[in-house]
């Protein structure tokens, strides 16, 4: 019904910056809840931005504040994540995700649909 495709991910050096992009199917997202999430080797998935598609509020883990910002595309159906200043700590996989419940926007639970994931590796 909903699918999620990543993209944008690669090699990066410490202190460059990557944009990933989160391509959405369907024209119903005004409810959805839109988030990007990663998982390093080894460790939890955890979410790290996370935005309402109707009215574009936001929300962002402390480790992440000031240096990523999550935005939508109304037109393209696209969910973004620029990514600036990076360190080694940001490689991970990274993943959209998707829920049309309400609560806590960097709520851990309740994310219905996923992406495949997309790699990001910042080389020190």
């Amino acid at each position: 019904q909903v699918q999620l495709v990543e993209s944008g991910g690669g090699l990066v050096q410490v202190g460059g910056s990557l944009r990933l992009s989160c391509a959405a199917s369907g024209r119903s997202f005004s409810d959805y809840v839109m988030a990007w999430f990663r998982q390093a080797p080894g460790k939890e998935r955890e979410i790290v931005a996370a935005i309402t598609w109707n009215s574009g509020l936001t929300d962002y883990v402390d480790s992440v504040k000031g240096r990523f910002t999550i935005s939508r595309d109304n037109a393209e159906n696209t969910v973004n994540l620029q990514m600036n200043n990076l360190t080694p700590k940001d490689t991970a996989s990274y993943y959209c995700a998707a829920r049309d419940n309400p609560g806590w926007l960097l709520s851990s639970v309740g994310w219905k649909y996923w992406g495949q994931g997309t790699q990001v590796t910042v080389s020190s």
